[in-house]
């Protein structure tokens, strides 16, 4: 490698680093605004000793270190799936040696529902983070300037409202700003807490864990319970790893080391040192150990911070619903491609909406950030636990690592993961039912939807006619061929398209070029474009396309068909082509499947669902859909 090329590759390095700071963590780099003022909650009756103070710091600390450093960024970053990450990529991974022995088998079940609660759960984080983000961050107010403590609500709308209002025009301009504003944030934060630990240098020796097994002995009771505050500083470490094929391991690894986990531990125990001098600032640490002087740039820079925190976690959230549309997991949707370099950059209004309508809901009902809190810790801890699970499955019949190796990392894990989620679980009748309850109704609709979906396609198989053998005997008595192009969609490739069938009994017509295209979701993140398709000629103007997508893409007939021209020879004339589309109407019946209120549930999501000419990004001109019934 040659100098400019080494040096061209450490400035790709560094700016992806940067990059990585403002999308991964922000949600994560917005915990000290809440997370130990929390933690010392009146409600805990966790004394302001020298003692308690130091062991809940150590706590802390120590939860860092074990949670975010040892398992996400050393042993959690390994688990890519083709250099993706998050619950579904983990899950698609785990399943994939299961898949050879038995989609039926009880290992491939827990693993599969497993998988699509813990995904389902992020859904009740983003709803979560924007709202107690962006409402920690305007109380700040309170402490900065009290005259506007009533417009605190107020602002919280105005801002979350605006947040969700710009989803539409994307973050490709936003996103350029996000690394450098959280540089300047963690930078703000760490002389913070320099400046308090000036004041009480003492305050270090809470690295020793001592500090925290003693706190551990003498409150037990008290030290569990307030584990699931402590569990706040942990929030937005699955973002490590959901945000893994965006930047890459090694750019969020040295962000985490060199810049995120210093100014996060130079803050935490410069609050610490605050509270050893003025136990009173216990009311909002974070806000109080700021100089009166720039309280007021500091409430704004903060109130950047979570914006920035509450844009990733909704880009997540979009992320996450593309991937289960294409995995089958929901229904299709209208979807958004809001940059013209970066298709990870994407838009669902639906999913937009909801989220904004939720997270307005969750604010009007707590409105404060200590009440909001309770109902945090538990999605985090549930995908965190299930992250655990699935992480052990890859390690033993993937990575083939030696089962008790397997065995003792993962025990230390779950150990950990599942006293954070107990302690969490007390917090359920304070807040904690709203992730759970949300997690169990989108697990209901996404399993009610897949469901579905493998009842509709067996159907089709059982009725279907061999699509081969019909286009033989099509062929010895043909109907009457005119001139252009038509493309039929096949959800089943060995069978006939309603949609041929249809068109020939009708119009009793057969175009010149007659495509049949199977697209087809795979269980990798993304499929290279010499790997795209295989194309069957059937002579006498007949062709099978059948193409594969990864669960990261969303398919573009259009641009598969221009990949097509080259092997046949001639070009797709948009004029000259029609697109013939089956719309299905599910009819609820009493034929062995799911129940009948289930059955019309998934025909009103069916319904309701995104045309696929929309979805498949087919000019709406040229489309001849032709319906049919179909019974499940």
């Amino acid at each position: 490698m040659n100098q400019n090329t080494h040096n061209k590759s450490n400035k790709s390095l560094l700016g992806l680093t940067i990059a990585s700071i403002g999308v991964v963590f922000g949600d994560i780099g917005t915990s000290p605004l809440y997370a130990l003022k929390e933690s010392f909650s009146v409600q805990h009756g966790i004394p302001l000793s020298t003692d308690g103070i130091l062991g809940i710091i150590s706590m802390l600390f120590w939860s860092l270190l074990i949670v975010v450093s040892l398992k996400y960024v050393y042993f959690i970053l390994r688990a890519d799936n083709n250099g993706e990450g998050g619950i579904l990529a983990l899950m698609a991974l785990a399943l994939r040696t299961e898949k050879k022995n038995s989609e039926n088998s009880n290992n491939f079940r827990w693993i599969f529902l497993f998988g699509i609660f813990g995904a389902c759960m992020f859904y009740g984080d983003a709803i979560i983070t924007p709202a107690i983000s962006v409402l920690s961050a305007v109380e700040g107010l309170e402490i900065a300037a009290p005259s506007l403590s009533n417009y605190v609500l107020p602002l919280t709308f105005i801002i979350l409202i605006s947040i969700f209002s710009i989803q539409k025009y994307g973050t490709e301009v936003m996103g350029k700003l996000f690394g450098p504003i959280t540089l300047v944030w963690f930078i703000a934060i760490a002389f913070l807490g320099i400046y308090q630990m000036i004041n009480y240098p003492a305050i270090l020796s809470a690295v020793n864990p001592y500090h925290a097994i003693k706190f551990f002995i003498v409150h037990t009771q008290q030290a569990f319970i307030v584990l699931g505050a402590v569990f706040l500083v942990l929030t937005g470490a699955e973002a490590l790893y959901a945000d893994m094929g965006h930047f890459g391991i090694k750019p969020i690894r040295r962000a985490w080391f060199f810049v995120v986990l210093p100014a996060l531990m130079l803050n935490y125990f410069g609050q610490g040192a605050l509270l050893m001098v003025n136990p009173k600032a216990v009311a909002n640490p974070f806000f109080m150990m700021i100089p009166s002087a720039i309280q007021m740039p500091m409430v704004i820079l903060a109130t950047i911070a979570t914006t920035i925190a509450s844009q990733a976690v909704i880009s997540g959230a979009f992320s996450l619903t593309s991937q289960a549309m294409q995995l089958g997991y929901l229904p299709r949707m209208t979807i958004k491609y809001t940059s013209s370099t970066e298709r990870g950059q994407i838009y669902i209004p639906a999913i937009n909406w909801l989220l904004l309508f939720l997270v307005l809901a969750l604010v009007f009902i707590f409105q404060k950030s200590e009440d909001l809190a309770a109902a945090y810790g538990i999605a985090v801890t549930t995908t965190m636990v299930i992250t655990t699970l699935l992480a052990s499955v890859v390690m033993q019949h993937v990575w083939k690592w030696k089962p008790l190796y397997v065995k003792s990392i993962t025990g230390v894990f779950i150990v950990i993961d599942l006293a954070f989620f107990a302690a969490n679980a007390i917090k359920i009748p304070e807040g904690g039912w709203f992730p759970l309850l949300s997690g169990l109704i989108i697990s209901f609709i996404m399993l009610t939807w897949y469901k579905g979906k493998k009842l509709l396609k067996a159907s089709g198989i059982q009725q279907g006619i061999s699509l081969k053998g019909f286009l033989d005997i099509l062929i010895q008595n043909p109907p009457h061929r005119v001139d252009g192009i038509a493309v039929f969609l096949c959800s089943d490739p060995l069978s006939v398209p309603a949609a041929l069938l249809h068109n020939l009994k009708h119009n009793r017509i057969l175009h010149k070029n007659t495509f049949f295209v199977h697209l087809e979701t795979v269980d990798i993140p993304k499929v290279e474009s010499n790997s795209r398709f295989i194309l069957e000629n059937l002579d006498n103007g007949l062709y099978i396309i059948h193409a594969q997508y990864g669960f990261m893409e969303t398919p573009n007939l259009m641009k598969l068909l221009k990949l097509v021209e080259a092997q046949i020879g001639f070009e797709f004339d948009i004029m000259d082509t029609s697109f013939f589309l089956a719309r299905e109407s599910v009819v609820p019946s009493n034929i062995p499947g799911m129940s009948i209120w289930r059955e019309n549930i998934f025909a009103w999501m069916h319904r309701n669902a995104a045309k696929p000419s929309d979805f498949f990004h087919i000019p709406a001109n040229r489309v001849v859909e032709l319906g049919t019934k179909v019974e499940i």
